[in-house]
């Protein structure tokens, strides 16, 4: 049920923390409420470092919470927003730090998860909700928060703003000349996160776009050691080159290189939803979450699925009969996913992205 609005309220707040794709998907939120609602002005309260993504983003002002400064950061907020009301609070992130943050908006309508959704107690926190809607993508879920103020999202749209500088490097390493893969292998920093594949699958289907595109091959990731190891161990098992961006890149640089590549080949990762943000195919890998909730929004049919043979698996049951988004914490899960699952994959998603001209993106 929408809220009855005699106009559009004059100041809104969003409050979504993390993480990088979490925030990718509320940006075509934002973006709606923007072309509803233009005289409406947006505060955004985001993480440190999603902000270093989304900085630049028109219409928005950010409220950074950097949690690594930890009570002080709670302090920084209520400083920023000290005497300031708001006619609504759009209350997007379920977790007990973020609620936390909630309690230093003053809003007359506060807005937040349906029930099932509304993890850590958010439902405390908040006099209105989204209506509960089971099995929804989580992009799908933040756009019901459009559609109870009256808004319909429409097709979505991101726009995140880039530098000419970005822009400088990412033409360095994609000239548009041929085609150019771009592997991000690693998702979080911990090696029990049991979403990662093995960096030997990774090598055997960069070998595969290269001899079969002709495809440059990229590796992009963070600054972690672990995805440092990922991308040495890639480089030294590939039988074509690979340029190892690995540590290199900041968000908007592996953005920009994103916009300008053909495809991304990834499992789930905030890389998957950047990339959909600047529409590039997404081949996702996907065993131990399930695409239909966290999987890359433009590029399902795209997403090597084994999800539903691991919780086989792991429950002995179908993901019909689980939690919804229920994740399978199996260390030998993602070894459902065989080489030729993706390259099949690759081979949809090249015939796809090769379609528009990278230099001309």
């Amino acid at each position: 049920m929408s809220l009855e609005l005699n106009s559009p309220p004059k100041r809104v707040c969003i409050l979504r923390l993390s993480a990088i794709g979490d925030t990718c998907h509320t940006v075509p939120v934002v973006r709606a409420i923007q072309g509803a609602w233009p005289q409406t002005e947006l505060t955004w309260i985001v993480g440190r470092v999603e902000h270093a993504l989304l900085a630049g983003l028109e219409g928005v002002e950010f409220v950074v919470f950097d949690k690594g400064r930890g009570l002080a950061a709670y302090g920084d907020v209520r400083r920023l927003l000290r005497g300031r009301r708001f006619d609504v609070l759009l209350h997007m992130h379920a977790s007990m730090r973020a609620n936390l943050v909630s309690l230093l908006v003053s809003a007359d309508v506060r807005i937040g998860m349906d029930r099932a959704r509304a993890r850590d107690g958010q439902w405390l926190f908040c006099n209105r909700r989204i209506p509960a809607r089971p099995r929804q993508h989580v992009m799908d879920g933040l756009f019901e928060f459009a559609r109870v103020l009256g808004i319909e999202p429409g097709a979505p749209r991101w726009d995140i703003p880039l530098s000419d500088e970005a822009r400088t490097l990412a033409r360095q390493h994609i000239d548009g000349s041929v085609p150019v893969l771009v592997i991000s292998p690693v998702t979080g920093q911990r090696l029990r996160n049991f979403r990662n594949w093995r960096a030997g699958r990774y090598a055997a289907a960069a070998d595969h776009a290269a001899q079969r595109f002709g495809a440059k091959v990229l590796l992009c990731g963070g600054k972690t050691q672990l995805e440092a190891e990922y991308g040495r161990e890639i480089c030294r098992r590939a039988h074509c080159e690979i340029v190892n961006l690995i540590g290199r890149t900041t968000l908007k640089q592996l953005l920009a290189l994103l916009e300008r590549a053909t495809v991304l080949l990834c499992p789930d990762s905030g890389p998957a939803h950047m990339a959909t943000a600047v529409g590039t195919p997404v081949v996702g890998l996907y065993a131990t979450s399930n695409r239909h909730r966290t999987g890359p929004y433009l590029s399902q049919h795209l997403v090597a699925d084994r999800y539903p043979q691991a919780v086989e698996r792991a429950f002995a049951k179908g993901v019909d009969e689980i939690r919804w988004g229920r994740r399978v914490r199996d260390p030998g899960a993602m070894d459902l996913i065989g080489v030729a699952d993706a390259t099949r994959k690759l081979d949809a998603a090249f015939s796809e992205g090769m379609r528009s001209i990278p230099s001309a993106r």
